[in-house]
């Protein structure tokens, strides 16, 4: 004999189901848990970008410790204890920069007094290019002016005057605080690189078994080695960079070409928009070396050959693929640390995701994010 249908089964099996898959989401994912790290990397955020003016010299410390540790352990095989090695370093970086600022500070206060000048030479010489927005601007005017009149009946809105500091204020305002986080930075890059191995010896003193002890002294070695050769060797292309750049264009024949090489070396720490800032300095000068064109497009041309060369060819084949970041994450990266910590957020993006990406490495749970962010 056939059993009697039970009511309501063909429904209650897709419940049933439905509320054993959410348990064992629930299980595996914890729900809790999720909303709690989601709590954390909200708050996490909030003091990266509240905490900016003091974190930032402690990143920029730990990243120079990481590029200039191997020289004071160099000096310290030839029996220069730490301290006067950490001197040695830090004192030298800061002679080098010096005499840069001292070299380059002539060419670039003459280009600075002849800004407003230039400006108009450069604008002159597309005027043909502005044509088409001041004929939008016009009338877009004269549909303002139609609307104001159309509405004559309402009286004219009341203008509102704020008080901004002045410019002078602005910028005096703005090196105080860097002479101040330039002073904290190079004290504290003095302290990590005179206490050598120290944190690193107080780690293994509170781990507890020798395994444990012997791995973070190894993951520790690999981490330390693999940052101090990336970033010693984005510093070699950028500066090798420059001094092509400083030779083509001395070639070419445009002024100044030292000061451009150093442009062209300093803002390639940040992918893309160095470059960008690059070509649009290097086609103004050329509109106002040459009276042409042609000679004009020939100056951020010469960069152009060279910057394709060396995003192309020199950089993937000197760091190879395993250091190599995804172009999506570079962008990603380049607009968030930018949004958190403004221009010195955006030159710091890419050293901070490698970082980040060589400690994935090599910590399991964390790996598949490191594949994830690699080429």
């Amino acid at each position: 004999m056939l059993e009697p249908l039970r009511g309501g089964t063909d429904t209650e099996a897709p419940q049933s189901d439905i509320h054993d898959l959410g348990n064992a989401f629930q299980g595996r994912f914890g729900i809790r848990s999720l909303a709690l790290t989601g709590l954390f990397i909200l708050a996490a955020l909030y003091t990266l970008y509240f905490a900016r003016s003091f974190l930032l010299p402690i990143v920029l410390a730990l990243l120079l410790n990481s590029l200039l540790s191997p020289v004071v352990r160099g000096l310290k095989k030839l029996h220069i204890p730490e301290g006067i090695g950490a001197g040695i370093v830090v004192f030298g970086m800061l002679g080098l920069l010096g005499l840069g600022i001292y070299k380059l500070s002539g060419p670039a206060y003459d280009w600075a007094a002849q800004a407003p000048q230039s400006m108009r030479k450069v604008e002159q010489r597309i005027r043909q290019l502005k044509k088409p927005v001041q004929t939008v601007s016009k009338a877009t005017e004269q549909v303002e002016k139609i609307t104001t009149v159309a509405g004559g009946g309402q009286g004219a809105p009341q203008k509102v005057e704020v008080q901004t500091q002045t410019l002078g204020q602005r910028v005096f305002s703005r090196a105080s605080s860097l002479a101040a986080d330039g002073m904290i930075l190079v004290i504290l890059l003095f302290f990590l690189l005179a206490s050598g191995d120290l944190f690193l010896r107080k780690l293994i003193r509170v781990l507890p078994s020798l395994a444990d002890k012997k791995r973070a002294v190894e993951i520790a070695r690999q981490i330390e080695t693999e940052i101090s050769a990336y970033l010693l060797t984005v510093t070699m292309i950028n500066c090798g960079l420059g001094l092509a750049l400083w030779g083509a264009l001395a070639v070419v024949g445009v002024p100044n070409p030292l000061l451009w090489g150093v442009l062209a070396a300093v803002t390639n720490f940040v992918p893309y928009l160095g470059a960008a800032l690059v070509y649009i300095t290097l086609a103004m000068v050329g509109f106002l070396t040459y009276p042409d064109l042609t000679h004009a497009l020939m100056v951020p041309g010469v960069f152009l050959v060279l910057n394709l060369l060396e995003a192309y060819l020199v950089t993937p084949m000197v760091l190879g693929r395993r250091l190599t970041l995804n172009p999506v994450v570079i962008f990603l990266g380049l607009t968030f640390w930018g949004w958190l910590w403004g221009i010195t957020g955006a030159v710091l993006a890419v050293p901070i995701m490698v970082v980040f990406k060589i400690f994935c490495d090599h910590s399991e749970p964390l790996r598949p994010i490191g594949e994830f962010l690699g080429n």
